[in-house]
């Protein structure tokens, strides 16, 4: 049996020649998975044995991500805010950038909050955590996203508070809400071919690129939000790092007035905020 030092090497070298980012990084991750650990511990079991049921997992996840399979597909988990997020390959990949998002809609209190295009659920379902008062769905069109968001729910347990619902935007919406949130697929078309193998062959194609310019799912959204948004509510949108203007211009074009953009952790344009002031009494 080898060690897991010895596993690890191979494993980084074997990454590295499939043009793997970071090898080293995702090679410990794997070996952690394989071996049943945390990550933050598998320093302490490198210098032993692997046994062979740890080391055949091991080998066999090295395969998949020289393949490019993304490391969350692998090991089905992703951490986002804290928590860990179940994922396959039927949601997108939850992003640490879409945790500027999070913090967004945690910046004022809300009672109801409306997630479109759901998938894991990681937005709706870290909301619903750190607000323990409020309620809220969460709308996807694919009903295999879906069942990951209603486990997602459980895992986080939110289920009493989060309903998760297959509709197309507001398709099958009822009612109205304090905060609408999304992160819309904004990429173009034209743009997918350049995608990392990760994200181009192994994300759902639904969640990424509208097939169009990348801003139809935002005329979709805002065109229909004004219905279902409560007088002084906010709508909370995902964007592009080069998409501001234009979807700022949309929502001025919807009907909605002063608009906010928050920038990520790395100072590109990542949040467009809107609201609907309360009518004055």
């Amino acid at each position: 049996m080898s060690t897991g030092s010895a596993l690890l090497a191979q494993a980084v070298r074997a990454l590295a020649e499939a043009g793997v980012d970071d090898p080293a990084r995702d090679a410990r991750r794997l070996l952690a998975h394989a071996a049943g650990v945390e990550a933050g511990r598998l320093t302490l079991i490198l210098p032993e044995k692997v046994d062979e049921a740890a080391r055949a997992a091991f080998e066999d996840a090295v395969a998949r991500r020289a393949a490019r399979v993304p490391v969350a597909q692998i090991t089905g988990r992703r951490a986002f805010y804290g928590r860990d997020v179940a994922v396959t390959a039927d949601v997108l990949d939850p992003r640490p950038e879409t945790e500027t998002l999070v913090e967004a809609c945690l910046a004022e209190p809300f009672g109801t909050v409306l997630d479109l295009g759901t998938g894991s659920g990681c937005i709706l379902l870290t909301l619903l955590a750190e607000m323990p008062e409020a309620t809220g769905v969460g709308v996807d069109a694919s009903a295999a996203a879906c069942e990951v968001a209603r486990g997602n729910a459980v895992r986080f347990g939110v289920a009493d508070r989060g309903r998760i619902a297959v509709s197309d935007w507001f398709a099958e919406v009822e009612g109205v809400f304090d905060l609408i949130v999304a992160n819309p697929p904004y990429i173009a078309e034209a743009e997918m071919a350049a995608l990392a193998p990760e994200v181009r062959d192994h994300e759902p194609h639904m969640a990424l690129t509208d097939g169009g310019d990348g801003l139809g799912a935002y005329r979709a959204i805002l065109g229909r939000a004004g219905a279902h948004l409560a007088p002084g509510g906010r709508i909370v949108l995902e964007i592009g790092p080069d998409q501001a203007t234009e979807v700022r211009g949309i929502a001025r074009a919807a009907g909605f007035g002063a608009s906010r953009v928050v920038v990520d952790l790395d100072g590109r344009d990542r949040v467009v905020i809107l609201r609907r002031e309360a009518p004055p009494i």
